[in-house]
């Protein structure tokens, strides 16, 4: 594992962050670790290590038997599938908002998959972004006794964030332009900063949207909580990869395109066996490698799609098993239906 010095891991932080950085100092790109040949060493190696949250419920959580599940966790699925026709053929390695980037760049992990969102900063810090997985704001939960519906109404309040993260850039950016002022707390992580919302240390818990329906289950009377509905931020969640291996950022790129184009044409996890069958449209044959050679352009089988949908489904699949209505997180689909369902969800074709 490369060493990282002191100072360099700092400006490195700074920068994942969107943080200003010391004065005459430079943005701190990191030397990609072992970024050639990523996929050649996964196969070497015989599974996937991919870097995910330590708990963010419908995105990446471990059961009591240790067995991880989430929308993040099945793009991991996904991409073990697309390689070794093998869901289980991964390991997931928990990774702190403080840490994640640094596991990255140090080759510890050979992808994260961990409700991150896409920015210049760190896309420009050795990293690339190679797919919009989970269209995602930074929202509020406050408690319905305050009778709160709107985030101006949060002027002059007490916030608790979560160190290491972009929602204190986003929030003070929001509250300066509209010339509102608020008090902010944060926290090494969730357990702490909902604990200091609970215990009343603070009006309201701002975070990404998607976490706050999550974090409303694990207080004592959810029902005593709301989640407003307005969001005063864009957090596109990517999964990152280490610059350097057009290869890899092509194949983690497409394993979320796979899952969309296979949810757009109707491929299911409990009909894919029917659709190949019939497979009567071209772009049904193309998905299921029954027509080109796309999966050879990858460094992957001409079944490598398929093997997606069979193992893990697509992206419908995953995200009414993690996150829809049929989960206690009901979120609704919103941004992230498909293009032509009214969300912004497009996978190119393959072709």
């Amino acid at each position: 594992m490369r060493v990282v010095r002191p100072k360099a891991a700092l400006l490195l932080a700074l920068a994942l962050l969107g943080a200003p950085l010391p004065a005459r100092a430079e943005p701190a790109k990191a030397e990609p670790a072992r970024a050639e040949g990523t996929l050649a060493q996964v196969k070497a190696r015989g599974h996937l290590v991919c870097g995910v949250s330590p708990g963010v419920a419908g995105f990446s959580v471990p059961d009591g038997q240790g067995r991880w599940t989430g929308l993040d966790v099945d793009f991991c699925r996904a991409l073990a599938a697309a390689i070794f026709d093998d869901p289980e053929a991964v390991r997931f390695i928990p990774q702190s908002s403080a840490a994640r980037f640094t596991a990255l760049q140090s080759g510890e992990i050979d992808v994260l998959a961990r409700n991150t969102t896409w920015t210049l900063s760190r896309d420009t810090a050795a990293m690339n972004f190679p797919a919009i997985t989970f269209y995602d704001g930074q929202g509020f939960l406050v408690r319905k006794s305050l009778d709160i519906t709107q985030v101006r109404q949060l002027d002059r309040a007490t916030i608790c964030l979560q160190q290491g993260t972009t929602t204190e850039l986003n929030l003070a950016d929001w509250f300066r332009t509209r010339g509102l002022t608020q008090s902010v707390v944060t926290f090494a992580n969730s357990e702490q900063t909902l604990g200091a919302y609970e215990s009343g240390r603070c009006d309201a818990y701002s975070t990404d949207q998607s976490s706050l329906y999550g974090e409303r289950l694990k207080t004592a009377h959810p029902d005593e909580h709301v989640i407003l509905s307005e969001a005063i931020s864009k957090e596109p969640f990517a999964p990152g990869v280490r610059q350097g291996d057009d290869q890899w950022r092509d194949i983690v790129a497409w394993t979320h395109y796979a899952m969309l184009d296979a949810e757009e044409a109707g491929i299911r996890q409990d009909n894919i066996a029917q659709m190949r069958r019939e497979a009567l449209s071209p772009d049904v044959k193309r998905i299921l490698g029954l027509e080109g050679a796309y999966g050879a352009r990858l460094g992957l089988t001409a079944d490598w799609a398929a093997r997606i949908v069979r193992h893990v489904g697509n992206y419908g699949d995953s995200f009414a098993r993690n996150l829809g209505d049929a989960t206690p997180l009901k979120i609704p689909r919103g941004l992230n239906a498909l293009w032509n369902q009214g969300g912004l969800q497009y996978g190119p074709p393959i072709r």
